[in-house]
């Protein structure tokens, strides 16, 4: 069963993968004239694919019929005029929209390979090869396809048949047990992090096979899984606990290894300052008109001040306090340590910078209207 989605406009056409792209083309859309079969859903593929939409690749989104992608239902808020979730818009834009029966579709699927570079999907490992659309079936119809499985847990071990959601990941791979307050229960991230970084992995897992491809004229499989995703991101943490033993605690904003690196209440907020070096932490006494305390020996080097964090922490607290993000912003202009304060979302988007950067776009939906996206953050030249 097909029937063509109400986003969209007929997709189902000849097309040719051998496109020569104009120099302008190369710039902006450096993936144009590649197709990508996208049976993904939630945020992980979908974010990824989106990604290659962005580089300017055909992106056909398989659904299935009257269900469709799961997210579409996540709200509200929901878009006007339109049963889709703002969910949903946030991970598929640039994307054509089909449903298709995957049992009694197979041979539309199998067409739709033949004239496919890449292919991305979702599913449970085993479940499409009942329906004759895994790697090794596809291979067949289409040496050349790069195939790219995004899964829960992998292809083998004993979670391998598991579904998967980020903040399982999250959970099972150690990053909820390190985020939260000092003496508090573990907190989730506030956007699904896990699901992200999976989605970037599998992207330049995609552009490299392609660089392979060009090379060999071969396809290939690429695994991507969250938990994997999850547990390499443990970076430094992990680093330290394989290497020392040494268990990690939730330090709230606070860093492990680095002091101060954390955020402290002003009179109107808070603000967040990293100093990574001594000459930083000297410069932010200066600024805080307390010089005499990057002097003390309890707070010379960084080890001291991990070592004497408490007492320092107190001390920076009782200065930062006395005055408003605006006016430690104003003090700090010129400052050579990184700060910042903590935004909500209305100051995000009011803010100069963000508003230079041009990351947010109006674009038109077919039954909403205008909608707001944030668009791709890199930017070709």
């Amino acid at each position: 069963m097909l029937r063509k989605s109400i986003y969209q406009s007929q997709i189902l056409r000849k097309f040719s993968t051998n496109v020569t792209p104009t120099k302008d083309i190369a710039l902006s859309h450096p993936l144009k004239g590649i197709r990508v079969l996208d049976l993904t859903r939630i945020i992980a593929g979908p974010f990824c694919t989106m990604i290659l939409g962005d580089l300017g690749a055909d992106i056909i989104k398989v659904e299935k019929p009257k269900v469709g992608d799961e997210s579409r239902k996540w709200g509200p808020p929901f878009l006007p005029n339109s049963t889709d979730s703002v969910y949903f818009l946030a991970s598929n834009r640039n994307k054509k929209s089909i449903c298709v029966d995957l049992k009694s579709g197979v041979s539309v699927m199998h067409d739709l390979v033949r004239k496919s570079d890449i292919l991305v999907e979702n599913y449970v490992p085993g479940k499409l090869k009942k329906f004759a659309l895994d790697y090794e079936s596809l291979k067949k119809i289409n040496p050349s396809l790069i195939y790219c499985s995004i899964t829960g847990y992998g292809p083998v071990g004993p979670y391998a048949n598991r579904p998967g959601y980020d903040v399982i990941a999250a959970s099972v791979g150690g990053l909820m047990d390190i985020t939260g307050p000092e003496d508090g229960a573990p907190c989730k991230v506030g956007v699904a992090m896990t699901d992200l970084a999976t989605g970037l992995y599998a992207h330049g897992a995609i552009l490299a096979a392609l660089i392979h491809r060009n090379a060999t004229g071969e396809g290939q499989k690429i695994d991507a899984n969250l938990l994997s995703t999850q547990v390499a991101s443990l970076i430094n943490i992990g680093s330290s606990y394989l290497n020392s033993g040494k268990e990690a605690k939730r330090w709230g904003t606070a860093h492990e290894s680095i002091v101060p690196y954390e955020a402290f209440k002003t009179s109107s907020g808070y603000l967040t300052v990293g100093t990574g070096s001594d000459s930083q932490f000297e410069s932010l006494c200066k600024l805080l008109n307390i010089p005499h305390v990057s002097q003390d020996p309890k707070y010379l080097t960084n080890k001291d001040r991990v070592a004497n964090r408490k007492s320092l922490i107190t001390l920076l607290s009782k200065e930062f306090v006395k005055k408003s993000n605006k006016e430690w912003m104003n003090i700090f202009k010129d400052a050579p340590f990184p700060v910042g304060p903590i935004n909500s979302l209305r100051e995000v988007f009011n803010d100069p910078h963000v508003k230079a950067i041009d990351i947010v776009k109006t674009i038109e939906h077919s039954q909403a209207g205008p909608v707001k996206k944030l668009l791709m953050n890199t930017g070709f030249y």
